[in-house]
């Protein structure tokens, strides 16, 4: 496992080392030990989550709020998107900015969004299979989200306007600065 710093603190791009030959290949997507002595974190995942979309979808940007907050450690299995993580802790010299990585079923890589952070991704293949771990179960009086397209933000998502879909639920959230007084982390 190599980690990959990024700008934003607690947030890490997961490179793993993978075996292969000719019948397939093999490797080992997550190691609670390995990656508490590579990043420093200890963390119990409770449940894993996976979902199929087609180009153009864009899940996001959601979170939850206080006790039910969530760190996700996400990859594709097949496919590829864009995954971003929006840094809402208020008291962080990075409030408001971004990350974001092309993660693919073909590279294997893993992202580690800790809590206090909004996740979404836009599927930019055919079709894609996402997986994620939490390390807290959803809780639907916690959840919040802030729209895609906030231009204080100003996420480059990869695909024209008018390839994007997104559920109805989606097309009406908020802007980050109508959330930053019910932010709870």
């Amino acid at each position: 496992m190599q980690i990959e710093y990024t700008p934003i603190e607690g947030c890490f791009i997961i490179h793993d080392t993978f075996f292969g030959d000719s019948r397939g290949y093999f490797f080992e997507s997550f190691n609670r030990n390995t990656f508490l002595e590579k990043t420093g974190v200890a963390i119990d995942f409770v449940q894993d989550n996976q979902s199929s979309s087609s180009k153009g979808v864009l899940r996001g940007l959601h979170y939850q709020n206080g006790e039910f907050a969530q760190a996700k450690l996400v990859r594709v299995l097949s496919g590829a998107v864009l995954d971003v993580a929006v840094d809402l802790r208020k008291d962080s010299k990075t409030f408001g900015q971004h990350v974001a990585v092309e993660l693919t079923g073909e590279s294997r890589t893993q992202f580690f969004v800790p809590r206090g952070f909004a996740h979404g991704f836009v599927v930019l293949s055919e079709q894609a299979t996402f997986f994620y771990k939490v390390d807290n179960y959803y809780h639907k009086a916690s959840e919040g989200g802030i729209i895609y397209n906030d231009s204080d933000l100003a996420i480059d998502w990869k695909l024209p306007e008018n390839e994007i879909k997104l559920s109805d639920k989606d097309l009406i959230l908020p802007l980050l600065r109508d959330t930053v007084n019910t932010l709870q982390f």
